[in-house]
């Protein structure tokens, strides 16, 4: 049902929201009146100065900001936010230093640590010494290639404490999938763990490090955790030594903060690198502040004290997202290992456990819980959750009544999207306003998107199109490592529509002022002239029994594209004709006839990336025998073989 609302905020919790709070100081700062969000945003994006002015202060930046607030701001790509500020990223982040709680760690069932803000303080301070007596510089890069433990954060903030760059990728990478992305940006520090836990299983990288370590040159020391074994044995890597004797030899104290320029690079994140080498994308220390403050003092409601949780790896932008929430002057919540074991209760455990306020997931996530029919309001207290946040994929209408009828009935579910490429969002949660069924609540404070026609024109709402912004914004990346004259960065944003981003999302804007995903626009299928959103299809099928989730693609066909698509069953079920009679029968009734399939397939996998993005380009390359680019890109690469040369697709 379209415009259903499922919660509203109390008018208590409003009053007492951060969102409230900055409202009114934008007005008694700036003598603007704000009926409502839709003001505010208007001003926000019409008055940018003003806008990311009172952002500073009323997040704390810790920095000079200087006294230009941005130049060339109307280039895209080209505009500069604070030219002139210096700021330092961990000094941002360690705020406090005294025993209350800022870091706790779960690893399924084999490993729980807590951290306070002086063990993490004096972590951080031992290591940067270390990497100061190395002689690490800003811009010198460190890389981590661990699960997502506390070393790895340990690791981020001593490194950019210094001004160095901080580049990570999962442990489950391979060797190529490695090189691919550390090598083009040659560290100087690589940190591993020896190993990590899936699926309650132990799962080795000290096997692979020696070739990593031997295909970059650049490499002058290696940091192993010992995580599963207490001494491991690491005489087979090339300039390996344990990073607990390394904190030892240094006595922790005061960490020098090196200030850098607002604008100098503090991430090198990663595209998922299915088409192809993946792209470095930099990030700015200012801008990661402040986007980062943004999202989670204002559109989350973070407050000091609370305990945020996002379940992820340090190969998703995810990672630097939650750990950030540590210049709030909350707790981060880490969590490594499988969701689902040994049960499908863990994470829900976990939160009530630690009292986590804002519990943080995939889409993905959400609608496997509701497949494994668990209902956590009727085994699980989850008082502390305050607000539920999903983002990764499109969040179907049905993931929005499961959270609401057997997760929590009174929680803010704040479905978002964004990602790598602005480490960040254009689409999230407004803890002042209601959610509505299968929508995304607001556009996020200082980014003006709107949704284009193939001409570039507005369209109003109601009609699906490209999702696009059309004013500068901070965290734009500075650039692509190794894209020397810009020109892969410009294509990949700007080429489309002259200083506009296109995103590359299919979306429509609704009359309640949200947002609907129809899923990647480069992934949109065109049959018979007409532009489909592959989220349209899954919605339908994946709210099936019979199916346990599903990926569709346009084959060229008769100088036109047909509509394929792949279900994966649940186990003891078989695609028989009276079961694809009622696959397009659901789909045809739930969407449109133009929605309906040409052909049905069964598989036994879907391939995705690291994290957990189904690879539809990957599959229509398979299906028009075009080589796949990157296959370590790929969590299971051996899936795609299941799509090649399928009887199905033959001449019908």
């Amino acid at each position: 049902m379209a415009d259903q609302m499922l919660w509203q905020p109390s008018p208590d919790r409003i009053n007492a929201s951060n969102l409230r709070a900055f409202m009114q100081a934008a007005t008694d700062r700036w003598r603007h009146g704000f009926s409502d969000y839709n003001d505010l945003h208007a001003w926000s994006v019409e008055e940018p100065e003003e806008f990311w002015l009172t952002l500073w202060d009323f997040c704390d930046v810790i920095g000079k900001r200087g006294e230009r607030v941005a130049i060339d701001r109307e280039k895209m790509p080209g505009a500069r936010f604070f030219p002139d500020g210096r700021i330092n990223f961990a000094e941002n982040l360690l705020r406090k230093r005294d025993n209350t709680s800022a870091v706790f760690f779960r690893a399924e069932d084999k490993v729980d640590r807590e951290l306070t803000w002086a063990e993490l303080h004096d972590a951080v301070s031992s290591l940067a010494r270390a990497f100061r007596l190395w002689g690490l510089a800003p811009g010198d890069r460190v890389a981590a290639y661990t699960p997502n433990i506390p070393e790895a954060l340990i690791a981020m903030l001593a490194a950019t404490s210094l001004g160095c760059v901080f580049t990570s990728a999962s442990p489950d990478f391979g060797v190529q999938g490695v090189l691919d992305r550390f090598g083009q940006v040659e560290p100087k520090v690589l940190i591993s763990a020896d190993a990590y836990y899936y699926n309650g299983k132990v799962q080795p990288c000290l096997d692979k490090l020696p070739a990593i370590v031997g295909g970059m040159p650049s490499v002058e020391r290696v940091l192993i955790v010992p995580y599963v074994e207490a001494d491991p044995d690491i005489a087979a890597v090339p300039k390996a030594e344990l990073i607990t004797n390394v904190l030892a030899a240094f006595s922790p104290g005061e960490i020098e903060f090196t200030r850098v320029g607002f604008n100098d690079p503090l991430y090198i994140l990663y595209s998922s690198g299915t088409t192809g080498a993946p792209k470095c994308i930099v990030q700015g220390v200012g801008p990661a502040v402040l986007t980062h403050g943004k999202e989670h003092r204002i559109h989350s409601d973070v407050k000091p004290g609370d305990r945020v949780f996002w379940f992820t790896t340090c190969g998703w932008m995810m990672w630097n997202w939650v750990v950030a929430a540590l210049a709030a002057e909350a707790a981060v919540v880490l969590y490594d290992g499988s969701p689902f074991y040994p049960d499908g209760n863990v994470l829900f455990d976990y939160a009530d456990d630690v009292g986590i306020t804002l519990f943080g997931t995939s889409a993905k996530f959400i609608d496997a819980c509701n497949k494994a029919s668990l209902v956590p309001k009727e085994t699980h207290d989850l008082s502390s959750i305050r607000t539920i946040g999903s983002t990764g994929s499109v969040l179907a209408p049905e993931g929005f009544d499961y959270v609401y009828s057997r997760v929590k009935t009174d929680v803010h579910l704040a479905s978002v999207s964004g990602g790598t490429d602005l480490l960040g969002c254009f689409v999230g949660g407004n803890p002042m306003a209601p959610v509505f069924r299968g929508e995304l609540q607001a556009p996020i404070l200082g980014m003006k998107i709107e949704v284009y026609d193939d001409l570039g024109q507005p369209l109003p709402p109601g009609e699906k199109g490209e999702l696009v912004c059309t004013r500068s914004f901070p965290s734009m990346p500075i650039g692509f490592w190794g894209d020397e004259g810009g020109d892969r960065y410009f294509n990949a944003y700007y080429a489309d529509y002259e200083n506009v981003w296109r995103h590359g999302d299919w979306v429509e804007w609704r009359e309640t002022g949200g947002m609907v995903f129809f899923g990647r626009s480069d992934a949109t299928l065109n049959s018979g002239g007409v532009r489909i959103g592959t989220a349209e299809i899954y919605r339908q099928v994946e709210k099936m029994a019979e199916i346990q989730e599903a990926i569709v693609v346009g084959q060229d066909w008769d100088n036109d594209t047909r509509i394929v698509l792949f279900v994966v069953l649940r186990e003891g079920r078989r695609l028989t004709e009276a079961l694809e009679r009622k696959i397009r029968v659901q789909i045809r009734e739930g969407a449109s006839p133009r929605h309906v399939p040409a052909c049905i397939a069964a598989v036994p996998d879907i391939p995705r990336t690291k994290s957990g993005k189904i690879v539809e380009l990957a599959v229509r390359d398979i299906l028009h025998d075009r080589p796949v680019k990157n296959r370590e890109a790929l969590a299971n690469p051996g899936a795609l073989e299941h799509f090649r040369d399928r009887p199905e697709l033959a001449a019908r």
